[in-house]
């Protein structure tokens, strides 16, 4: 084969090569810097796209979706002179990749150190009490500064999370006893307290028992009061009763005498039975007047009377 024709198929390989990589494919949530001869000319964004073989060159890709960086934990130095142990955790994004790959060479690397400054500064004003109970006012402090810090890189810090604040090992068992010592002191509290409320319930079932008792008292008395009155009330309207039947047939006695109109027998006649009966009953002797004219006089008045 002639030596033309062989260079003439190395040079066509060689120029569909370099038509095949001029093509660049930026994959979604990515995006590519193209330099031109060593200056930034311009941003790929996710799509296919032609660069100039030989002049332009893209950078590696840029990842826009959001980064974690977790730190391994490091000491820190409280306001009253504790030092903890913190890990910490940072979500950032890039939102503008130029200033992210020009503004400094190594994004993550300042982040962390950016970050461990701003934790020292945050935790150093504040006390071990502090820190331990403003966890959450601690993570939005840290992320409003570095949010601030890393604007000029092209970088928005979302959240900023403690992990873990650990204080040493001798005051954490002076937290500990702390602790063990509050839970018994609640525990002592929830006991008299309920004893306390057990007693209050006794005294009260107590005091509802000795009321009740009072009233059923009370009232047996009252009943056996209202009783004894109604006893009385119909004692008192029977013998009332039978007086006025007493007086009524006496009445009614004196008046049939009084329509019969006796004669002077008939009244000798009653007088002698009025006088047995008043001697009924006696053991010794009658004593029977001698003058019994008299007696008869005696009981035409009475009739007289009984007439008028």
């Amino acid at each position: 084969m002639d030596l033309g024709v062989i260079f003439l198929y190395v040079l066509i390989f060689f120029v569909l090569v370099v038509a095949l990589g001029s093509f660049r494919v930026i994959r979604q949530s990515s995006i590519g810097l193209v330099e031109r001869l060593g200056s930034f000319n311009r941003t790929l964004p996710h799509g296919l796209h032609f660069v100039v073989p030989f002049i332009d060159r893209v950078l590696p890709l840029i990842d826009l979706r959001e980064h974690v960086l977790d730190y391994p934990p490091q000491p820190v130095i409280t306001k009253d002179n504790v030092t903890m142990q913190i890990d910490t955790v940072i979500y950032y994004q890039i939102t503008d990749p130029v200033k992210s790959t020009y503004e400094l060479s190594n994004l993550r690397g300042a982040i962390e150190k950016l970050t461990q400054t701003t934790i020292r500064n945050v935790i150093g004003e504040l006390a071990l009490d502090e820190t331990l109970t403003s966890r959450e006012r601690v993570n939005s402090q840290l992320r409003e500064i570095l949010d601030i810090a890393t604007d000029k890189w092209g970088v928005k810090v979302n959240r900023v999370e403690l992990k873990s604040i650990d204080p040493p090992r001798d005051i954490k068992d002076a937290m500990e006893k702390q602790m063990r010592a509050e839970r018994d002191k609640r525990a002592q509290i929830l006991t008299a307290e309920g004893e306390r409320q057990s007693n209050i319930l006794t005294s009260e079932g107590r005091k509802q028992a000795t009321i009740l008792e009072a009233e059923g008292a009370r009232t047996q008395v009252i009943l056996a009061a209202e009783a004894d009155r109604q006893k009385r009330i119909l004692e008192a309207e029977g013998e009332a009763e039978a007086i006025l039947k007493v007086y009524e047939a006496r009445a009614r006695g004196l008046t049939m005498i009084k329509e019969v109109n006796p004669d002077q027998a008939l009244l000798t006649i009653q007088g002698f039975d009025a006088l047995r009966e008043m001697a009924h009953g006696q053991a010794t002797k009658i004593i029977i007047p001698s003058d019994l004219a008299g007696l008869a006089g005696s009981l035409r008045a009475l009739a007289e009377t009984v007439k008028q």
